[in-house]
């Protein structure tokens, strides 16, 4: 008698949303399974990589290894974008960190200006990501969104104490939403629910459920992606039936495991491989919690990364 793998019913699915604009945009979501079960249900679109660049030069705040491939356009965001383009990445992200309070507190309209120069450069869609600082996010992602209308953007984090203000800006210069909360099934469930009374669309928003570096809370979001996963596929929550992103890059690259020098810390080997390693397997187990989208930062992650989805 021939074996048969068990089968999970499923119920509910993952809507679709399509990122950025023309022809290269790219649609999220759209499986029926639990992730890479494609013996279970369909996998329609496949995860997406997006990689990112600052608007500032990161300085210290970068690892050395981390900083090899762009060490030559870090100070300037522009040379820097097209740089990353060479990799082929399916998404770019701009990390606006001179907008940081705590930071270089740059001016919300020289900050929107730079981004804008990127847009205007690049034909991938692109995610514009803040401070996590509500005021400054405001100002900042309000001035984006009507420098950049109608390009698709993909604006966040947006968080229940400046929803109200972003999300308006992205439904009048029509931009796509990241909706952010802690680590919290129930609370990212809320946020959509206000988004949508909003009048945000759900084609216009995906999840950021809060991104945990390796071996410093990565456990605690696999854990609750999977609830919200599970509660999308097989307890029809329409709520949560939406696309996740994970902005990994900047978690795992800023542990002191990913940063310490090899002289300082021998017993754990070649510090760049390291670094690497440490991406592409935080990078793994989102892709099996379910993400859609990983942002990453090292080219050999995710030339790691790609492989894996394409044996998948």
């Amino acid at each position: 008698m021939a074996f048969e793998i068990p089968k999970q019913n499923y119920s509910g699915a993952i809507k679709s949303v399509t990122l950025g604009v023309g022809d290269k945009a790219v649609t999220v979501g759209g499986e029926t399974s639990y992730p890479f079960h494609t013996f279970e249900g369909e996998m329609a679109n496949p995860p997406k990589i997006a990689m990112e660049i600052w608007d500032k030069d990161p300085g210290e705040d970068w690892a050395a290894a981390a900083k090899e491939p762009y060490k030559d356009v870090l100070g300037d965001p522009v040379a820097w974008a097209k740089k990353v383009m060479e990799y082929e990445p399916d998404l770019l992200v701009i990390q606006c960190q001179s907008a940081d309070p705590n930071g270089d507190n740059a001016p919300a309209g020289e900050v929107s200006d730079r981004v804008k120069a990127v847009v205007d450069e690049v034909d991938i869609p692109v995610v514009v990501w803040g401070t996590y600082n509500h005021e400054k996010d405001i100002e900042v992602l309000r001035l984006v969104a009507e420098k950049c209308q109608h390009k698709n953007l993909i604006l966040g984090p947006v968080e229940e104490g400046d929803h109200k203000q972003i999300g308006a800006a992205a439904m009048g210069y029509n931009h796509t939403v990241v909706a952010s909360s802690p680590i919290d099934v129930n609370l990212a469930k809320q946020l959509n629910i206000l988004l949508g009374n909003l009048g945000v669309k759900e084609q216009k928003i995906i999840i950021d459920p809060t991104t945990g570096g390796l071996g410093y809370g990565l456990e605690y979001t696999y854990s609750v992606m999977e609830r919200l996963k599970m509660a999308a596929l097989t307890q029809e929550d329409d709520k949560l039936q939406l696309p996740m992103i994970n902005n990994l890059a900047h978690e795992v690259w800023k542990t002191k495991e990913a940063k310490l020098r090899e002289e300082d810390a021998p017993e754990l080997g070649d510090a760049a491989k390291r670094g690497i390693m440490m991406e592409a397997v935080a990078a793994v187990s989102l892709l099996l919690a379910g993400s859609s989208v990983l942002i990453m930062r090292h080219p050999e992650a995710v030339k790691l990364v790609r492989n894996f989805i394409s044996q998948m």
